[in-house]
Parts: structure tokens; C-alpha cells; sequence
């Protein structure tokens, strides 16, 4: 899409820029243990309000992804060989940093025979050590649907998992590329049977319907899934999939009234939602 012919962002989008000490001191642990954060590499809109509150979501396995996803602003391409001295430096920043609550996430490395399994389940295993009271969500990938590697996740029982389903069914195959729509409930499935927490996100502004987000809802439902978040998309770059419509407020209102009659525990809806934000309240009941 040519620039002329982009839509406008509306006001409700603007952000504030990130300030403050807290800012500069995840800011500054960042930096200094090398670590991936995909408030970074995701382009998170709600990254200085997190910084700033002392909380990021880290990005395990590396930043460079193994799948060319047409929404992700995550670098894709041959990631680096794994480096197993990440657990150990994640889980020392989470108790520097005196974090209550840890989102973790990682980019797919279909490269990988694990598909990276037994990375995660040392992060988690490294930050309970650590910092026994911290408690955690886990924003995993499919695991190409090698089911005994997302056992292992389940294994170490991360007190919330997240698996994003995305986007609408229709629009799965151009949205998430190497992913598959009933693939991915089948994860969120497994890990409801498995005793886990679940939750799941959907980006809304890439030309889908009404009708298609409320089937979309029920579909998460029918596997059980506990917590939803629902935000508008933001094109990363030129490259990426355009924005088809910017999604009223009011609109992410009823998609928030309607989840929660439908049985979400929890509903996040709103143009900046993200899927780690304010991820600690999803813990606790309503």
C-alpha cells in the first residue's frame, strides 16, 4: 500500500513517549544482561507505560524468528545457535528487577528439534529458583504441533500459558503463514487438559468481520480458554500487512461485554491491548 493511500491512525492511538527512572532501569537492565524483550522487537505502543511501572515481557530462544509472519516485526530469518546461559540471565533480571509477576515469551524455532521446549521449561525451572515468589505466564508458540515437546512446558506449570490465536480463520493463512487456526486451539486445548490457565489474543483491523471475530470468541471458548485480549493491529514496517480499518473504541467495548457473558474469566479490549498487558491481573478472579 502505497504511503498516500494509508489510513490514518485516529487520536485514540497516540502514546506517551517513554520517561522516567523506572523507564531508564529496565531500560538500563535490559542493555546490560543482553536480553530480548518483544516490547522491543514486537514494537510494543504500550512499552513506556510497562517500562515505566518496572514490568517487560522477555522473548527467549534469541530475537531472529524462524516463521516470516505478515503482521510480526520480529526479525525472521536463521536464528543463532541456542545460548543456554539465557535461563540463568532471564531469571537474574526478574530478581534484580524484583518482578511479582514475569510474562515470558519466544520466538518459533521450527530449527530446533525441541522446538525450544527445554529452554523454556529451564527459564521457568531458573526463575522459581531465583525468586520462588514470582509468578509467571508463558506466551508459547505451537511447537509445530509436536505435542510431546508442549508437555514439556506443561510439565513445569507456568501459572498461566498463553497462546495467541491471532487473527480470524479466513485470514489465518495470509496473517500467520507457517500457522495453522485449528492447530493452534488444538494447543490451547491440550494445555487446558494439561490443568494450565489459558489465554489467548486476537488483533483486529485486518479485514475481518464482526461476525468473524464473535465465531473467532466462540472457538476460544469451546477449548476453554480462560482470558482473552483483543487490540487493533499496527503495521510494523512498510513491509508488513497493511492496516484494513481502525477499530472504534466502542466496538472493542462490546467485543469486551459480549466475551465476558460468553464465559472469559477475563476480557482485555481496547485499540492498545496487547496480549502480556497488565498480565498480572489475569491471576486472580473477578
Amino acid at each position: 500500500m502505497e504511503e498516500s493511500t494509508r489510513i490514518k491512525k485516529p487520536k485514540w492511538l497516540r502514546v506517551k513517549l517513554p520517561t522516567g527512572d523506572n523507564y531508564r532501569k529496565v531500560r538500563g537492565l535490559v542493555d546490560e544482561h543482553k536480553l530480548h524483550t518483544i516490547c522491543e522487537s514486537g514494537s510494543c505502543p504500550n512499552m513506556g507505560e510497562c517500562w515505566g511501572e518496572g514490568t517487560a515481557t522477555f522473548m527467549i530462544l534469541g530475537n531472529v524468528c524462524t516463521r516470516s509472519c505478515g503482521f510480526c516485526g520480529v526479525q525472521t530469518g536463521k536464528p543463532e545457535a541456542v545460548d543456554i546461559f539465557e535461563p540463568a540471565r532471564v531469571a537474574n533480571s526478574v530478581k534484580i528487577m524484583g518482578v511479582k509477576h514475569a510474562v515470558i515469551t519466544s520466538v518459533d524455532r521450527d530449527d530446533l528439534k525441541d522446538g525450544g521446549s527445554a529452554i523454556w521449561a529451564q527459564t521457568v525451572r531458573a526463575i522459581r529458583q531465583q525468586s520462588p515468589g514470582t509468578t509467571l505466564e508463558t506466551l508459547i508458540p505451537d511447537f509445530a504441533g509436536n505435542w510431546e515437546n508442549l508437555q514439556v512446558l506443561i510439565d513445569v506449570a507456568p501459572e498461566i500459558v498463553s497462546h495467541n490465536l491471532e487473527t480470524v480463520r479466513r485470514l489465518t493463512k495470509q496473517v500467520r503463514i507457517q500457522a495453522k487456526y485449528d492447530r493452534s486451539l488444538e494447543v490451547l486445548f491440550r494445555l487446558k487438559k494439561g490443568g494450565m490457565r489459558t489465554k489467548s489474543g486476537v488483533m483486529l483491523g485486518l479485514g475481518e468481520t464482526e461476525q468473524e471475530v464473535i465465531e473467532t470468541m466462540q472457538d476460544l471458548r469451546a477449548v476453554q480458554v480462560d482470558i482473552l485480549t483483543l487490540g487493533q493491529y499496527l503495521q510494523p514496517t512498510p513491509k508488513h500487512l497493511p492496516v484494513a480499518e481502525f477499530i472504534e473504541p466502542a466496538q472493542f467495548a462490546y467485543y469486551q461485554k459480549l466475551g465476558l457473558e460468553m464465559g472469559f474469566r477475563f476480557v482485555e479490549s481496547g485499540p492498545l491491548v496487547r496480549s502480556s498487558y497488565h498480565a498480572e491481573k489475569h491471576l486472580f478472579d473477578q
